[in-house]
């Protein structure tokens, strides 16, 4: 990184960004939210975010770690399974059979957007942040990602229907129209500067990283505070929705995953619970309802407060499963984001 130079402020500033680590994650949220005219300003730009932030996830993965991980693939097909269609299909059919199709259809949009999709691009470095196996979360987040354009229209055929403005197909191809553009011009730059340089910067990456982060947040929470003051109780009603949803998914993950270990169901449920709804946002170019959009913008909430609300359980679970003090070599530990 240049000591001088015209790009020295610039670096220094997002470097010292980059380095305030969850902390800048809900200041980002906070921000958003206090300044709702930069929300409409930014809303335009809401799939150019995402792409961005794709792009960044992609160009930090470190593909040797991946080829030296694949050793449990059993493990990875079952939380790849388990994350793309098991809970899509289990949503799905839970509301259907509670008629929330037919009374609430765009808060079944939203649920059903929010099942479809694949976990966050930043669940490995909050699992790493965590100390948990980042390892395991990106390998599985790999291959679930690589699964979405396929399974997410199928599931928007079976349960949404016209509910959605774009068809499944054009949901698919432009599902893997985004993704694949990332993963094209992640490639690229990583041949033109190299994974260590990559990694040098890492501060500076994760400055821009937040910066984007909030052109995406300040867009979906432009309209939260109207919200909150015109309907307080409805805003509360989804509040408890989505955390209830964020745990859910957290609980039942690693219940089905204990047999793998603690801190290994605890790392997958953190990953299944964190679901890349602004992938799905881009998909769709926002053309949904205001409450979908609405329950999209409150879930930021769990999202961004999850290395926090999670942070006193892993530390439980790192100190009653480890009694003989071994260590554990697959476990990334803590690192400061």
């Amino acid at each position: 990184m240049p000591s001088s130079g015209p790009l020295a402020v610039p670096l220094r500033a997002l470097s010292w960004l980059g380095n305030q680590g969850t902390r800048a994650i809900v200041l980002v949220l906070i921000a958003a939210i206090a300044v709702p005219p930069i929300g409409e300003l930014t809303r335009p730009y809401v799939t150019q975010a995402i792409f961005l932030l794709l792009c960044i996830s992609f160009m930090r993965v470190d593909v040797a770690m991946l080829r030296a991980h694949l050793r449990r693939p059993l493990l990875v097909v079952a939380a790849t399974m388990w994350t793309t269609i098991a809970v899509p299909l289990t949503v799905g059919t839970l509301a259907r059979a509670t008629g929330l199709d037919d009374a609430a259809p765009d808060l079944h949009l939203a649920l059903m957007l929010q099942a479809s999709a694949s976990p966050m691009m930043a669940s490995p470095a909050l699992a790493a942040l965590m100390g948990l196996d980042a390892t395991l979360v990106l390998i599985t987040l790999v291959t679930s990602t690589a699964l979405v354009p396929l399974t997410a229209p199928v599931f928007a055929y079976v349960f949404l229907g016209a509910a959605l403005a774009l068809s499944p197909a054009a949901l698919g191809l432009k599902l893997a129209g985004i993704l694949a553009a990332a993963f094209v011009v992640a490639v690229a730059i990583r041949l033109a500067f190299g994974h260590d340089a990559i990694r040098r910067h890492r501060a500076p990456i994760d400055g821009v990283n937040i910066c984007i982060l909030f052109v995406f947040a300040s867009a979906v929470m432009s309209h939260f505070l109207v919200d909150l003051v015109t309907s307080p109780l409805r805003m509360l009603g989804l509040a408890m929705l989505a955390f209830a949803v964020f745990f859910l998914l957290l609980g039942v993950t690693m219940l089905l995953f204990r047999g793998a270990g603690r801190e290994r169901a605890m790392a997958l449920g953190m990953m299944v619970s964190l679901r890349n709804m602004g992938l799905m946002l881009a998909a769709t170019e926002g053309a949904i309802p205001g409450t979908t959009w609405l329950y999209f913008a409150i879930s930021q909430f769990p999202i961004h407060l999850a290395p926090q609300l999670l942070r006193p359980l892993t530390e439980r679970l790192r100190a009653t499963s480890r009694p003989s003090g071994g260590p554990d070599h697959d476990v990334i530990r803590p690192v400061r984001e």
